[in-house]
């Protein structure tokens, strides 16, 4: 990834990260009620991944979705309004955290179901196919979605008709408070993807360049017709599964190997060394992103 990119997508994931922490905090204080599932330190899958695909794309997501819908290009304000239930939002605030699509962007949708949209990615491909349209159908996904019937029906689906669909699985190494190696008898999300017979690929889902160039890559193959593709990408869930969650199945010495992976850390570092960054750019950057959050915040209280 050249510079530019590399500085672009810096930018991406530190505004992911600064609305999930401010969104995390007006949860805590309880501004907002209910729960949310946070995406910090898994903002580079988002990104990374976004980056590498086009306007045609038609994109699904999770539970965990903020960070989907920001790195798609969705408005920080609406987001924040539709958590917060306000008719401005995405939704009209009907939808909340879990449920928003944006037509406009090809974003479809955030789901509360795990792996329910991973069907409708299959058959957003299909429509393609049939209708002789551009572009794919891509869905991430969770490691714990692998264990769900529909998963694997959609798999063969997708296999079986040579589909341009995307899987891409975060595997953030939890499923809720379960470790992943628990339950599943094969060691990476991306191994079952050789019972359908089809392209599968693992990255270190904390590297934003490793991330872009392998989604670029697969999109190729996947509208010259070599598809579908499974991307795994080895990521950590540094937050809780969801608002509350203390974490206590995993331990501290775990978490700090992670945090030294810390995709936006990672970045930055890469930036300062090449000499396109500073500490100065970055106070400044840092001051525009905590002004932007603000504003969104500012706008969902209002009536």
């Amino acid at each position: 990834m050249i510079d530019d990119l590399l500085l672009h997508a810096y930018r991406e994931m530190c505004r992911i990260r600064t609305f999930e922490t401010r969104l995390n905090d007006l949860f805590l204080e309880g501004v907002i009620a209910g729960t949310s599932h946070f995406c910090i330190g898994q903002e580079a899958c988002a990104v990374g991944v976004c980056m590498g695909l086009e306007p045609d794309d038609v994109v699904f997501s999770n539970h965990r979705g903020h960070g989907h819908l920001l790195a798609r290009g969705a408005d920080p304000v609406r987001i924040m309004a539709e958590i917060f239930g306000k008719p401005h939002g995405y939704s009209g605030g009907r939808g909340g955290s879990q449920h928003v699509a944006v037509k406009e962007i090809n974003f479809m949708g955030t789901h509360g179901i795990t792996a329910g949209t991973i069907p409708l990615a299959v058959g957003a491909a299909l429509h393609k196919r049939l209708q002789d349209e551009p572009g794919l159908g891509v869905v991430f996904f969770g490691e714990g979605a692998t264990g769900e019937g529909i998963f694997h029906e959609s798999l063969n689906m997708a296999a079986i008709w040579s589909l341009p669909v995307l899987f891409v699985c975060e595997n953030n190494q939890y499923a809720m408070s379960t470790a992943h190696q628990d339950i599943s008898p094969v060691p990476n999300a991306s191994d079952r993807a050789a019972a359908y017979a089809m392209t599968a690929e693992i990255t270190d889902g904390n590297d934003v360049a490793a991330v872009y160039e392998a989604t670029s890559r697969l999109r190729k193959q996947l509208i010259a017709g070599d598809g579908p593709a499974f991307l795994e990408l080895q990521t950590y869930r540094v937050s809780g599964h969801s608002r509350g969650d203390q974490c206590q199945y995993r331990s501290r010495e775990e978490e700090a190997e992670w945090q030294g992976r810390d995709p936006v850390d990672r970045a930055r570092a890469q930036l300062l060394g090449s000499g396109i960054w500073s500490n100065e750019l970055e106070t400044e950057f840092i001051g525009e992103l905590d002004a932007d959050a603000a504003l969104a915040e500012k706008a969902a209280r209002n009536p």
